[in-house]
């Protein structure tokens, strides 16, 4: 089955950026792109979400709520704009009563969301139910994202050395299979029974191979109604002839990146995949000449992210799909990729896909991730916690304990927050070895609510034995979300007594990421104050200075006051030349209001009194020149 047209959704201002730069495009760059992208004419922009709200703040200082207002505000609804959501997680890491869940999306779909794209770390359909109802009700899309992951290789003989022969040197008897694509695909129906408009095939750790893309994406097509989307990562290698793969069996909406933000460690680039719809008979519905203009600008925004770029002094080559011609050799590589992929010769396949990679310099298939079958981002943070710990020697030992530490905690996915979890821990695991300590001796907070049932229900159900080790308890407690507590709002008498959030949406955000919001809102108010503090001294030196006592001798005419009263209006200053007969000040007296005007022309020389001053009768007011 083949799609006629095909759908895109761009991750370039959200996940490619985070995937590639670590988050840090700022909003001035954000809003240089989007007259572009509103040519562009994308189904669905992926903007908000994910590590976005978080580091927006944390590192720039910036507004989330901003950020997705000015992308709505310059979109003006010419694609739709979606955010990436951990269900009951939101966009944090503890599980979030309903009353938080609802007033967030409310808020958001207020400030110009369209669709939330909802995954859970369990792929526990509990978690997500209440959040695809509540996107649903509030006018939104719910787009329910199901979270691909494999079965861990079977544990090898510890006798083996080096990780790699421990690892896949012997060939063990093989356990029952867990995620097998009835299990994706039930778990896609149960999401479109919910009422999720959109379904998602979410692999985030790149390890969709093109086969499991080829019968995954054909089972989803084949039962569900609504649209299915497919959502890969380059890292391993496998993304880009997933990709085509997905495309040739009836793939409604693809997830890509824009060249300079594509390939490596992000989706694919929309070019390659152009330039294999185009074989395939496909069109791209999406206006190509504007992407090529995006493409232009986000060279410079891809240059101003150079200190978060790992791939700096090796970028792609440029590519323009419309107007290069290829040379023989590479065009001839995507048609061998086109026929591999018809023929479901999977190594072919992806031997022509990684020559064209290596072509326009993307980066290499990295072959740990590919092996240990593990995210990218997992890997660094073990890599990057053993360092901290002066145990790096430990690293081939950690990683061999990831399929145990999987196993005793219920085979969970690897993604954000599992895979911290489960990484950590199987450091924790490496270190205890070496120490002579029993398995487990360390564990960290998060692994006991894992554990525990906090997180949700694992794909496996945890051995009450291990989970009684772990917890002290064999029975399974989910997270009470009543026991949620909402943070204070404090007053901040040192910044004049205002509160710390300002309004409903900045208490929205110390809700779901306390510290980073409070570090954020602390800095804005005080800012303000400051600001404040220096527009008041400013004004008050306008003032002294306008009231700076003039005791020169008198040498001019004086007019003095008729009777006693109060000054109410001063309509001169000094310098003014005034006409016979025009008001010079107002006073009041006896209740009444008097006017004192000028008896013929005349320059002020000086004013002797103020608004508010009581002054007595024949009291100086003004002094004329010489």
């Amino acid at each position: 089955m083949q799609s006629k047209k095909l759908k895109i959704r761009d991750l370039t201002l959200r996940d490619g950026q985070q995937s590639l730069f670590a988050t840090r495009m700022d909003q001035k760059t954000v809003d240089s792109l989007l007259p572009y992208y509103e040519e562009a004419g994308f189904y669905i922009m992926e903007v908000w979400g994910g590590a976005v709200p978080d580091s927006v703040m944390r590192y720039l200082g910036e507004s989330p709520w901003d950020r997705l207002r000015k992308v709505s505000e310059a979109m003006k609804g010419r694609s739709l704009l979606s955010a990436l959501s951990r269900g009951r997680n939101l966009f944090g890491y503890v599980p979030y009563p309903d009353s938080v869940l609802e007033g967030f999306y409310k808020e958001a779909i207020a400030n110009g969301l369209n669709i939330m794209r909802i995954f859970d770390a369990l792929n526990d359909i509990d978690n997500v139910k209440e959040s695809i109802r509540l996107i649903n009700e509030l006018g939104g899309i719910a787009d329910g994202a199901v979270c691909y992951t494999v079965d861990p290789k079977p544990e090898a003989p510890e006798s083996k050395p080096g990780f790699l022969k421990r690892l896949f040197g012997s060939k063990p008897a093989e356990p029952e299979k867990i995620f097998t694509d009835e299990y994706f695909v039930e778990k896609a129906k149960q999401m479109e029974a919910l009422g999720a408009k959109i379904i998602t095939l979410k692999d985030m750790a790149g390890l969709v191979t093109p086969l499991r893309a080829a019968s995954i994406i054909s089972r989803l097509k084949s039962e569900l109604k609504c649209e299915v989307d497919f959502h890969t990562h380059c890292t391993p290698g496998y993304g880009l002839a997933s990709s085509v793969m997905a495309m040739i069996h009836g793939l409604d909406i693809l997830d890509t990146n824009i060249w300079w933000f594509g390939g490596g460690s992000a989706a694919p680039a929309i070019e390659l995949i152009y330039c294999f719809a185009q074989r395939l008979g496909i069109e791209l519905d999406v206006n190509m000449e504007a992407v090529g203009k995006i493409r232009t600008h986000l060279l410079d925004a891809r240059k101003a992210l150079a200190d978060f770029d790992l791939h700096r002094d090796d970028m792609p080559i440029p590519f323009d799909p419309l107007n290069d011609t290829l040379p023989e050799h590479v065009s001839a590589l995507f048609d061998k990729a086109v026929e591999c992929a018809k023929a479901s010769d999977e190594e072919g396949l992806l031997e022509a896909c990684h020559a064209i990679e290596a072509y326009f310099h993307f980066p290499k298939p990295n072959e740990l991730v590919k092996t240990a079958e593990v995210p990218g981002g997992m890997y660094s943070n073990m890599v990057a916690q053993l360092k901290a710990l002066q145990a790096s020697d430990l690293l081939d030992d950690a990683m061999q304990l990831i399929p145990k530490v999987r196993r005793d905690a219920g085979l969970v996915p690897l993604v954000t927050p599992t895979s911290q979890i489960v990484g950590s821990q199987a450091v924790s695991l490496a270190l205890d070895r070496k120490k002579g300590k029993p398995d487990y001796t360390t564990t960290s907070n998060q692994f006991i609510s894992l554990i525990k049932g906090e997180y949700g229900h694992t794909p496996v159900a945890i051995d009450p034995e291990f989970r009684r080790q772990i917890t002290g308890d064999a029975t399974e407690h989910p997270y009470d979300t009543s026991s949620y507590k909402l943070p204070e709002n404090p007053v901040l008498n040192e910044l004049g007594g205002v509160k710390l959030a300002s309004n409903n949406e900045e208490y929205l955000l110390l809700q779901l990421l306390p510290n980073v919001a409070n570090g954020y809102l602390r800095k804005l108010r005080t800012a303000e104050y400051e600001k404040q503090q220096a527009e008041h001294a400013a004004e008050n030196a306008e003032v002294a200075a306008a009231e700076e006592v003039d005791n020169s001798p008198i040498t001019g005419e004086v007019l003095s006051a008729p009777m006693g009263g109060r000054i109410i209006a001063i309509n001169v200053k000094p310098g003014d030349k005034v006409k016979p007969g025009e008001v010079l000040l107002v006073y009041e007296a006896m209740k009444m209001e008097n006017d004192v005007t000028a008896e013929k022309a005349e320059t002020v020389k000086r004013v002797f009194v103020k608004v508010d001053e009581v002054v007595g009768t024949d009291a100086p007011l003004i002094e004329f020149e010489d």
